[in-house]
């Protein structure tokens, strides 16, 4: 199978080319970046079958380029906010697969306007297959599956500054705190402040403690799309180190990020002074935690389930995609048109690819 993964030469796509590159069954595998010198050097890493072209999003024919006759595109070019509808377009115009780790609700919200043409294209357009969205919306279907009655999905989400040094995802958490933000209350969407409804939530060890906050993914935009009858879905994340998060929401009150170009020079000054900040502050330990609390009923008795896993980020996000990847290239993803992971991957079979990559999915029970 010939697969490109788009922004394979930072962070997140990284790993998804390292985990891609593996497998005796890709033999052909694109490093497609902005970053070209990065792309090569990784190229050069994993050997023959792995290359690596140029591609800039600000010229969608670049993208096409790189896209053209393989199986499926992997996408960890973000910010989605700026790019997943460009990807998509000209993955839909190249007749290719696609799957990306988009943590952007409203880039998710615009895409699936192209559900239809993807559709009369014969494609799978999955979106949001990495850590949160992806791996919280998978264990969000798995709980469904797993009660008669599903009524609420709350989500968390707990990141670290120290477990990623990429300026897509800096300016992805601007995005994040900004303005209002997509919510799932009482079976109706609503827009709520981003940053608001502090709630400390407990993680797998060593994460433990961390501030929540209502901010801005996708998980609240598809989940009620496809997990029938479910009347709440919320998504809180947050930052181990508290300031960060503090910091965030005063630099969105105050007007600073309210658009493109503001969020862009933010995110380059944030990136610059954060090793600063680091030196004054103690970094948390540099992992990142997910949990998945699923409410509702089973043989007429409330049950509260709870997901969870802690992982480094690039795992967490990185190893679903290149998952994704192999599942639509190998024919296990089978729905055509714009959907989210929930809609069309099979929970268990997923969970045990994690796990075979040493990540490990710990189901408990909640206290409702």
């Amino acid at each position: 199978m010939k697969i490109t993964v788009l922004g394979g030469a930072g962070d997140m796509g990284s790993r998804a080319v390292r985990d891609l590159g593996k497998s005796e069954e890709v033999t052909e595998l694109v490093i497609a970046d902005i970053n070209i010198a990065a792309a090569k050097k990784l190229a050069d890493v994993l050997g023959e079958k792995v290359k690596a072209v140029y591609i800039d999003a600000n010229r969608p024919e670049t993208l096409i380029s790189a896209m053209q006759g393989k199986d499926v595109v992997a996408s960890a070019m973000g910010p989605f906010y700026k790019f997943e509808k460009v990807a998509v377009e000209a993955a839909i115009s190249s007749n290719v697969n696609y799957v990306s780790i988009c943590d952007d609700y409203d880039a998710a919200e615009s895409i699936l306007t192209l559900d239809e043409k993807a559709k009369n294209a014969n494609l799978s357009i999955l979106t949001g297959l990495g850590w949160t969205p992806g791996i919280s919306n998978i264990l969000a279907r798995k709980g469904a599956d797993e009660l008669d009655e599903v009524e609420e999905i709350n989500i968390y989400w707990a990141g670290s500054a120290s477990d990623a040094t990429g300026l897509a995802v800096t300016l992805h958490t601007i995005h994040i705190f900004t303005g209002k933000v997509t919510s799932f209350i009482d079976g109706k969407k609503i827009e709520i402040p981003a940053g608001s409804g502090k709630e400390k939530v407990e993680f797998l060890e060593p994460l433990g403690f961390v501030d929540m906050y209502h901010l801005g993914h996708p998980e609240p935009v598809t989940l009620p799309l496809y997990l029938e009858g479910v009347k709440t879905v919320t998504l809180k994340g947050g930052l181990k180190e508290s300031y960060l998060n503090k910091l965030a929401i005063v630099i969105s009150r105050l007007g600073l990020t309210n658009t493109p170009s503001k969020k862009q020079f933010v995110g380059n000054v944030i990136k610059t002074v954060l090793p600063i900040l680091e030196k004054i502050q103690k970094p948390a330990v540099p992992l990142s935690g997910i949990r998945v609390d699923v409410k509702g009923y089973l043989n007429g008795k409330r049950q509260h389930l709870v997901y969870q896993a802690v992982d480094h980020m690039s795992n967490l996000t990185g190893v679903p995609l290149a998952i994704g990847a192999m599942m639509i290239a190998r024919g296990e993803i089978t729905r055509k048109g714009v959907f989210a992971p929930e809609a069309a991957v099979n929970p268990d079979r997923f969970i045990k690819e994690l796990a075979e990559r040493n990540i490990k999915v710990v189901q408990t029970k909640g206290v409702s």
